[in-house]
């Protein structure tokens, strides 16, 4: 699609002199030299850039580009001019041009000026995008919270995003803390502004410093120019300091200071730097020992402990596995309908997952990308979550039965005989001394059935089974 240039300019002549030169650039290019039709022009028809004389009778350019960015807010306005000023520019500028041009000008000074301003603009519009995508990435409703824990955690998520404290986010690696800061940022009125990621156990003392607080040419080596901070590129919005227990005691000094007054130095810089930024941080260190062991300063910890956030790990939340499974599924996928086997999601969902969020993500990719089918058993998941089924085939029942009622217990047993025998219904049901319908009923009855099929299974005789299942039907909630 052509981009299209508007030229609004009383001196006819010179608007067509530019219409060819641009036109043969590939652009498409209209001409008027009356503002009012101009307007007009932008009033029904899109544009991406609008060249416009300063000096024309009737309306003059200024109040023309006042109107045009009226119309078409996102249209890059080039003020064209020979009576050139510094008042005239920063008037323009101030009014919203993008630039402005003194008469006469090169075609080359033109051609340059006009890809600036297409580049600044596609630039523009991708940075809105990615804030759009990162806001609805980061809503509330779009994460997966199965689990009353952790729609309790997202709930005060919600309550303290409508302040502006400081909130230590704690849980293990992987169980979503960055995602949890984006969820805060995002339900507040910072939202507009960015938000800045920093992780503090990447960096060694000397850059992170450089890196959070900027530096000035010349400072150390390297440091070839002027250098903006992290905090100031958050100004307005919101840092999250990931891995905060991994700083060192001189940087909790000079990160205590910014939590207090909102004031740093750059580094090689004398002079201070002010910032209006939130800030959120998170760890997986015991901070409470460390204080106590002198390791992290008691001052620090009580100015980022303001609102502590917990995030379980995911073997305390399973019921997130499943959905998480889902989502997964959907994202590395492609559109494809990959599936785990019930024997595959049942493995899943007993694994410990150490690496939690992150470990379970991993393993569903690791599934996608090396299977050649679409349902996906046991064998096409990781080392560490099959090992769990050798487990469960080499491990005596009997040693988990402690302190379970009967019900759990039954669920258990069925599960490890189920696993030792490959899902098979029928050897499951031999192993276990009952008959496979009755098995099938047990399966039902905790919620172990969904998607097992006994297809090429031994028919069994029915001589007992059905009085059993009768005389069972009795447990059943609706019996």
């Amino acid at each position: 699609m052509k981009v299209s240039i508007l030229i609004i300019d009383d001196e006819l002549k010179m608007g067509k002199a530019l219409k060819l030169v641009l036109e043969k650039e590939g652009y498409s290019v209209d001409i008027t030299e009356y503002p009012q039709t101009g307007l007009d022009l932008l009033a029904r028809t899109p544009y991406q850039v609008l060249l416009c004389d300063l000096r024309m009778p009737g309306m003059g350019g200024l109040d023309v580009l006042e109107r045009a960015k009226a119309l078409q807010p996102h249209v890059n306005v080039i003020m064209m001019t020979a009576y050139a000023s510094a008042e005239t520019a920063v008037e323009s500028m101030k009014r919203g041009a993008y630039d402005y041009l003194i008469k006469p000008f090169s075609t080359d000074e033109l051609k340059i000026l006009i890809q600036r301003c297409l580049r600044a603009q596609a630039l523009q519009e991708e940075n809105a995008l990615l804030k759009e995508r990162l806001q609805e990435k980061y809503q509330p409703e779009n994460t997966i919270a199965a689990s009353k824990a952790m729609q309790l955690v997202l709930n005060r998520a919600r309550k303290v995003a409508e302040s502006n404290a400081t909130v230590l986010i704690r849980g293990e690696s992987g169980t979503g803390k960055e995602m949890l800061a984006g969820i805060i940022h995002t339900a507040s009125a910072r939202a507009g502004r960015p938000i800045v990621t920093v992780n503090c156990g990447a960096l060694p003392e000397s850059l992170l410093e450089a890196e959070l607080f900027g530096h000035r040419r010349g400072a150390f080596t390297g440091a070839v120019e002027n250098r903006q901070g992290l905090f100031e590129a958050a100004d307005g919005g919101t840092i999250f300091l990931d891995e905060i227990g991994e700083i060192s005691p001189a940087m909790q000094v000079k990160l205590l200071r910014v939590l207090q007054s909102g004031e740093f130095q750059r580094v090689g810089d004398p002079s201070v730097v002010r910032v209006d930024v939130r800030v959120l941080a998170a760890t997986n260190r015991d901070l409470e020992k460390m204080v106590a062991e002198g390791k992290f300063r008691t001052d620090l910890y009580y100015r980022l402990n303001v609102v502590p956030l917990f995030i379980p790990p995911l073997r305390e939340r399973r019921e997130d596995i499943a959905p998480l499974i889902e989502h997964f599924i959907r994202k590395f996928g492609r559109g494809r309908p990959f599936r785990f086997t019930p024997a595959a999601l049942d493995l899943m969902e007993r694994y410990t997952w150490p690496g939690n969020i992150r470990e379970l993500e991993n393993a569903v990719e690791h599934a996608i990308v090396l299977s050649d089918v679409e349902t996906l058993g046991i064998e096409w998941l990781p080392t560490a979550v099959r090992s769990l089924a050798e487990e469960a085939r080499d491990e005596p029942v009997a040693a988990h039965l402690d302190n379970l009622t009967l019900e759990e217990a039954e669920k258990r047993m069925i599960r490890a005989a189920m696993a030792r025998t490959g899902y098979n219904t029928t050897r499951a049901a031999k192993q276990l001394g009952v008959t496979r319908r009755t098995l099938g009923y047990r399966l039902r009855k905790h919620g172990l059935h969904r998607g097992i099929s006994d297809a090429g299974e031994e028919e069994e005789p029915t001589g007992s089974a059905g009085g059993e299942e009768r005389q069972e039907s009795h447990d059943s909630p609706t019996g």
